[in-house]
């Protein structure tokens, strides 16, 4: 018998895996963010990017820049600009905090994961970010190589 799924509307639209790889992620925070009815209709058929993006603090107010999102064919007279700058909604706190961050020790606020939420809205977790060196990367990799050679030895072993 199949396990039921404990949330159906719960689904990922686009992930950034390489931002793990190129930076050091320090903390993590969940956005809401504004956008039109054709987005969201190509979001819902997976047709978005997030690799090349990040988000900046301007005026005041978050913003998500250089995310793509294919246009919506069905949306002809009123779709939307694929690369447009996208309104990231965050508190009044938060948003001081991510100003902190960037402003101050340098950080970078990097996409990580666009998902539709548990009630089906859009929300996208931005890491506050450390970039790595190359000799960091490196590290990262002998590390994670390691444990699959432990892994395959214990297994080998039992």
């Amino acid at each position: 018998m199949a396990k039921k799924k404990s949330d159906p509307n719960y689904k990922v639209i686009a992930e950034n895996r390489r931002a793990r790889y190129d930076y050091a992620i320090e903390d993590d925070i969940e956005c809401g963010i504004m956008l039109l009815g054709s987005e969201v209709k190509s979001m819902r058929e997976g047709q978005t990017n997030i690799a090349e993006s990040y988000a900046a603090v301007e005026d005041g107010e978050l913003w998500l820049v250089n995310a793509y999102v294919a246009p919506y064919k069905q949306a002809k007279t009123w779709g939307h600009e694929e690369r447009r700058k996208r309104k990231l909604l965050v508190s009044k706190k938060e948003l001081a905090k991510l100003w902190q961050a960037t402003q101050r020790k340098g950080l970078t606020l990097v996409p990580l994961v666009m998902y539709f939420n548990h009630k089906g809205l859009v929300k996208i977790k931005l890491g506050i970010a450390k970039g790595k060196k190359n000799h960091d990367k490196r590290a990262t990799e002998a590390k994670r190589d390691w444990g699959r050679q432990k892994a395959r030895l214990l297994r080998e072993n039992s």
